[in-house]
């Protein structure tokens, strides 16, 4: 959804200054990725997602690979050999700096699926309620600031498999307020229009209900994409022994794109034959494409290439088979057959595998009444990684209005609210802004009422 531009007019004593936001972060810039029905585009081409998961130290570990260039320089080399375009990371620190790693990350050709959440900073799936309060969206809205102004920011990740069985769906409601609230943040702090959507767990109970839930309700509400961590392709497979062609199906009169934000298998061995079947025609009617999980080895068995210091190197074949895989596949032509077609989903009804209780259908908790200052004035310094927020109090329990989050007022810029961590450079799709500070405080007073009987009351004034 692309932020509403809101026109303001002034009397001629007072004049409004519009000016264009640029539409780069710094010298190393890709093109920014769009969603156009059930796809990303770039431009007008489609945009298939052929990454890797990416966090060395492991997906809870309290480190930010992106704040430090000696570490990002070591593995974009093996990103290039892979031929990828995105890497998904899961935890940086926000009041860091991150122009080094993204703008050798762009001169790379790669973008960017960033999780918004940290080991401190997240909502507590098994008790959401008290989680969901203003030092948390504090957090979430400060990881924004400070990559927004990167062109080759491709996503945010609300949140990551707050739903994994059929006992704490609970919490669904308040992920989708989260998803809610990033994007009018995004969209109120004048930012370009970034997708923002969930990472959800492959289980069988519930996976399709979060699916649908998710693009139910007012358009506010509703993700920009949804993706699926998905572990059922085990060489040898194939498109209906995985599972993949009931995705497909499940999902073909979806409105939004979906891909797999983690995929793999370790119970055979590890050929990535996967792949060609991810990139052929069967599956990008409803996916685009997805990230192999993971990059490195973390203990687990799922890494590709094993880090010692400055030194990578791959486990087995891996990295060869992989480069191999993606290169021998190439994406369809003539978009793939994506669809404009798709349909807002039906809200799933209360099951026992999908309990959403007391927020029924659509309806969803308000933004805690202490986190509204951001909108307005930007989320302001950065906590980090320390401190934490799931018992820092302040979450309220009010039902949100219909329509709740829906972008009426530009109160930013397009540039980062005041935080350590922020690129040095204003972001951003083109669009216009208002300079005068007469502008977001009239707007913010006339509370949504047309600019065109604001400016008749005004050139009334004049004429008199």
């Amino acid at each position: 959804m692309l932020p509403a531009v809101c026109v303001a007019f002034a009397s001629a004593a007072s004049p409004v200054q519009i000016e264009a936001r640029a539409t780069s972060t710094g010298s190393t810039t890709l093109p920014t990725v769009t969603v156009k029905g059930n796809a990303f585009f770039s431009g007008n081409d489609r945009f298939y997602i052929r990454g890797v998961d990416y966090q060395p130290g492991g997906s809870s570990a309290q480190a930010d690979p992106l704040a430090d260039l000696a570490t990002c320089s070591r593995d974009i080399a093996t990103f290039k050999q892979l031929g990828i375009n995105t890497i998904r990371v899961y935890t940086v620190d926000n009041s860091k700096n991150h122009d080094d790693c993204m703008h050798a990350l762009a001169a790379a050709g790669i973008y960017l699926a960033l999780d918004v959440n940290s080991p401190n900073y997240s909502l507590d799936r098994s008790n959401p309620a008290p989680s969901y309060n203003p030092t948390y969206l504090q957090s979430v809205f400060a990881t924004i600031d400070a990559f927004a102004g990167y062109t080759n920011l491709l996503l945010f990740f609300s949140g990551n498999e707050d739903v994994n069985d059929a006992t704490n769906t609970q919490s669904a409601p308040y992920v989708k307020a989260v998803t809610r609230d990033m994007k009018q943040y995004i969209g109120e702090r004048g930012y370009r229009s970034i997708p923002v959507g969930y990472a959800a767990a492959d289980v069988s109970e519930n996976q399709l209900q979060m699916g649908q839930y998710l693009d139910c309700g007012d358009t506010p509400s509703r993700s920009d994409f949804y993706a699926i961590n998905n572990y059922e392709w085990c060489s040898p497979s194939s498109f209906t022994q995985s599972g993949w062609s009931n995705l497909v199906q499940q999902y073909s009169n979806y409105s939004l794109p979906i891909f797999f934000s983690e995929y793999g298998c370790i119970n055979t061995p590890r050929d990535f034959s996967e792949v060609a079947v991810l990139y052929n025609t069967e599956m990008t009617t409803v996916f685009s494409g997805g990230l192999v999980y993971e990059y490195s080895n973390e203990g687990n068995g799922w890494g590709i290439v094993n880090i010692n210091g400055n030194s990578v190197t791959q486990v087995g074949s891996q990295v060869t088979l992989l480069q191999n895989a993606l290169a021998n596949t190439p994406n369809p032509s003539n978009g793939g057959n994506y669809s404009t077609a798709g349909v807002v989903q039906n809200c799933p009804a209360q099951t026992t595998n999908w309990n959403t209780s007391p927020w029924l259908g659509s309806s969803l908790p308000a933004m805690p009444s202490g986190a509204v200052q951001y909108l307005k004035n930007g989320a302001g310094a950065a906590p980090g990684l320390s401190g934490g927020s799931q018992s820092a109090g302040g979450a309220d329990s009010a039902t949100a209005s219909a329509n709740a989050g829906a972008v009426t007022t530009t109160m930013g810029n397009g540039s980062p609210s005041s935080s350590s961590g922020t690129s040095s450079h204003s972001g951003g799709a083109a669009g216009l802004r208002q300079s005068s500070p007469f502008t977001s405080d009239m707007m913010l007073l006339l509370g949504g009422t047309s600019v065109f009987a604001f400016a008749s009351f005004v050139f009334g004034m004049i004429a008199l």
